[in-house]
């Protein structure tokens, strides 16, 4: 009886010296196969690694800049203004389509780029003289180059004027623009050309009246919602 408890510890410390070395054994595969992983990605950052890095920089970048432009979409977006030019601007585009049909639809382009001509005079990016100078060339494009009719051509000066100018200057552009539709629509008449009819397409609305009325919205719906679901982002 004594042997046998004599062999049963010997066999016992036996097997546990063995598990040890296989632990250990283990361990320095583990370790080994580290070393080889922290070797390869070290090689790796040494030949990619700047790119990567000038990559996840500009993710950052992009991300912290759309939560500082929705920030401030949702702080300052004045919504009577854009309103007001909303209504002014979709006025004018009415008359221009009442004398011409897709006159809005067929020059999506220059309302775009005028909608961004009056953005940069309204935060004073571009002088009033310059400003000017780039209405005059977009109605001498349309009209010379692009060879439109009149109320086309002067269709985006007079809805820029209209939705970024003074009082006196919004009232005396309407009122010109749709005296200049009048005319040209009487003047279609008169010569026996009435307009052909436009086939019924999907009305696309200007990108600068599509940013204010998705600046409206997020403005209001912040409001509404009492700034708790809309302004993660800033918080």
């Amino acid at each position: 009886m004594a042997g046998a408890l004599v062999f049963l510890v010997y066999a016992w410390r036996t097997v546990l010296w063995e598990l040890s070395n296989w632990r250990k054994a283990a361990l320095a595969v583990s370790h080994f196969v580290g070393y080889l992983l922290k070797l390869a990605l070290a090689l790796i950052f040494h030949f990619i690694g700047d790119p990567i890095t000038s990559v996840i920089r500009c993710i950052e970048t992009a991300l912290y800049t759309i939560r500082a432009f929705y920030s401030s979409i949702v702080t300052y977006t004045p919504v009577p203004e854009l309103t007001t030019i909303i209504i002014l601007a979709s006025a004018v585009l009415a008359i221009a389509e009442a004398a011409v049909p897709d006159s809005v639809n067929s020059q999506h382009y220059l309302l775009t780029l005028s909608g961004l001509i009056g953005f940069a005079a309204v935060k004073d990016f571009i002088s009033q003289p310059f400003f000017w100078t780039l209405l005059v060339g977009l109605f001498a494009f349309a009209r010379l180059v692009k060879k439109r009719d009149y109320v086309s051509s002067a269709l985006p000066v007079a809805a820029v004027l209209a939705a970024v100018g003074q009082t006196w200057v919004r009232v005396v552009v309407i009122a010109s623009f749709a005296a200049l539709a009048i005319s040209h629509h009487s003047k279609k008449l008169s010569d026996g050309k009435e307009e052909d009819e436009v086939a019924a397409t999907t009305r696309r609305l200007p990108l600068p009246l599509l940013c204010a009325s998705l600046a409206i919205g997020i403005r209001l719906a912040a409001r509404r919602a009492g700034y708790r679901h809309l302004t993660w982002m800033i918080v």
